[in-house]
């Protein structure tokens, strides 16, 4: 038929050329995170009960609630590890997530103990070694719309499953390129609202084209760079120990754990935007919880592959005043 014939001429397209490192190839791709989470779900036989942290996402309940999964929270510590020892029965799972993406050696300890039962919350993490059943958002790290990536340890049609289109979700994506962050922010709120109650499809052909024409070794080596250059002059004052948190494969931010209820604000003030991990938590929990006071207190400093070390003393400086 005509319309199977490849066009010839016409306007262009845009120009993308494949680099081909993404660090997870070998994934499932759909359409968001939360809908790798609840492709793994699907894919366990039997499932009772999935525990969950306190201080996480509330989108994590999303696919719970959608399939109707009994879940129960946990607690963590201030090194972000769970305060008490969890024993899973055999239709049960433990969701843990990699705070930060600096918790990769911890996420060793908890496969070696629960091993097909842990199901590792990576979207901080992108860089993370895959474990058995795990999750992964990669624009929490590159300037893409949509995609989320899964793995799992039973088969999945994911051809099944239609091809999703994301070409209405790039208006935040070009408004701030045009005219900067501050112009585009409603539509990038606008464009996260849109990916919420979304059926699991394919992610689309033009994410996947998008995520194959960037350069993620280079992301990776600039955002560990960063991270190393603010901890080196914010160690000291950072409740955080991250010193004792082992090795991690690459950061999403440099969190910064401080007493300062005014720091975050002079940050913004200063156009440094913090996010807040997570305002749900301020719900869940009471004041004298720690994950209230990691919420309320850790600041999420920007340490990715737009900046360099004349960013970095920039951020220093408002710190250290």
């Amino acid at each position: 038929m005509k319309e199977d014939l490849k066009p010839i001429g016409g306007y262009f397209e845009l120009e993308l050329f494949g680099i081909k490192n993404f660090p997870h190839i070998n994934g499932i791709f759909v359409n968001t995170g939360r809908n790798a989470l609840e492709l793994i779900l699907n894919s366990i036989s039997k499932l009772q009960t999935i525990y969950i942290p306190y201080y996480t996402c509330d989108v994590v309940l999303e696919p719970l609630n959608k399939l109707n999964i009994n879940y129960s929270f946990y607690q963590i510590n201030e090194s972000l590890e769970l305060i008490e020892n969890i024993e899973l029965k055999k239709d049960e799972y433990l969701l843990y997530t990699n705070y930060f993406g600096i918790k990769d050696d911890y996420i060793k300890k908890l496969d070696e103990k629960y091993g097909s039962n842990l199901i590792v919350d990576n979207a901080q993490a992108l860089y993370a070694k895959p474990t058995t059943k795990c999750l992964y958002s990669p624009r929490k790290f590159v300037g893409i719309p949509d995609s989320g990536i899964a793995y799992t340890d039973s088969y999945v049609d994911i051809n099944s499953y239609a091809i999703d289109y994301s070409s209405d979700r790039f208006e935040h994506l070009l408004i701030r390129h045009d005219k900067g962050a501050t112009a585009g922010y409603t539509a990038f709120k606008e464009n996260s609202a849109k990916l919420k109650e979304h059926d699991i499809k394919q992610t689309s052909v033009l994410t996947k084209q998008l995520i194959s024409s960037i350069d993620f070794e280079a992301i990776q080596q600039k955002r560990i760079a960063n991270f190393k250059y603010l901890h080196s002059y914010l160690k000291d004052s950072n409740r955080l120990n991250i010193d004792s948190f082992g090795d991690f494969a690459c950061p999403m931010v440099y969190p910064y754990y401080t007493d300062d209820n005014t720091l975050k604000s002079k940050l913004i003030e200063n156009k440094i935007f913090v996010a807040t991990y997570w305002p749900n938590v301020f719900q869940w929990c009471n004041i004298e919880d720690i994950e209230y006071k990691l919420a309320n207190n850790v600041i999420a400093i920007p340490i990715d592959q737009r900046y360099g070390n004349e960013d970095m003393d920039r951020i220093i400086k408002i710190i250290e005043k």
